[in-house]
């Protein structure tokens, strides 16, 4: 059965920006209750007082603010912070010789230990990222292979996690959300157990670099 409480949590946590005000004192619950009193009322099927919701929002403030306080702990803990330039991504289509074309060009760069490369696979296509001076590899090992892009001039910037943070709700988000306010653009986003790395643009990674460092270690 649908309560006035769960109906207004699910509200709010539908938009990151206004949970996040919330949980940090900064909105007027009066005027959010206005606000969202039709919303909540049409799920329920009847009309809902202001009292009730204003209510329901400051007993859902504090889980909230619990909830933020944990992400920002983790964050301090946070390790090393690296950036690599001069990177290339690469899709190509799958296909029954995409694994091949992958084993081909590790095997090409295996002599060389300071190069950037990443491979993700989906369903219907691979992306691989590397280091720019890789390119002409990448073209000759798939050649065979249908490219749907290549985007260059990229830069990498890797942050070192915690490894409490893989279950953690929310590290990616803070991050990633630091550079959306700075209407910086990510153009892929790549991760292992600890490590979180967002290919940017050439042009960006300066100052997505600075944004990042004022934010986690301020």
């Amino acid at each position: 059965m649908l309560t006035i409480p769960a109906v207004v949590e699910r509200i709010v946590k539908e938009s990151p920006l206004l949970e996040e005000a919330l949980a940090a004192g900064l909105i007027n619950l009066s005027a959010l209750a206005r606000k969202i009193r039709p919303a909540v009322s049409a799920e329920l099927g009847k009309k809902v007082s202001d009292a009730a919701l204003v209510m329901a929002l400051k007993r859902l403030t504090p889980k909230l603010t619990d909830r933020g306080s944990q992400t920002r702990k983790i964050l301090k803990s946070m390790g090393d912070m690296t950036v690599r330039s001069s990177l290339t991504e690469f899709t190509f289509l799958n296909s029954a010789t995409i694994l091949e074309s992958q084993k081909r060009l590790l095997h090409h760069s295996a002599v060389s230990h300071d190069q950037f490369m990443t491979f993700t696979q989906g369903v219907f296509e691979t992306t691989v990222i590397v280091s720019s001076s890789l390119e002409k590899v990448v073209k000759q090992v798939f050649a065979r292979e249908k490219m749907i892009s290549r985007v260059g001039d990229l830069s990498a910037i890797t942050l070192r996690l915690p490894a409490k943070s893989i279950s953690t709700p929310g590290i990616h988000y803070a991050i990633m959300k630091q550079l959306a306010w700075d209407n910086i653009n990510v153009v892929e986003v790549v991760s292992t157990y600890t490590e979180f790395t967002m290919i940017l643009e050439k042009k960006q990674v300066d100052r997505a670099f600075t944004k990042l460092k004022s934010y986690l270690w301020r």
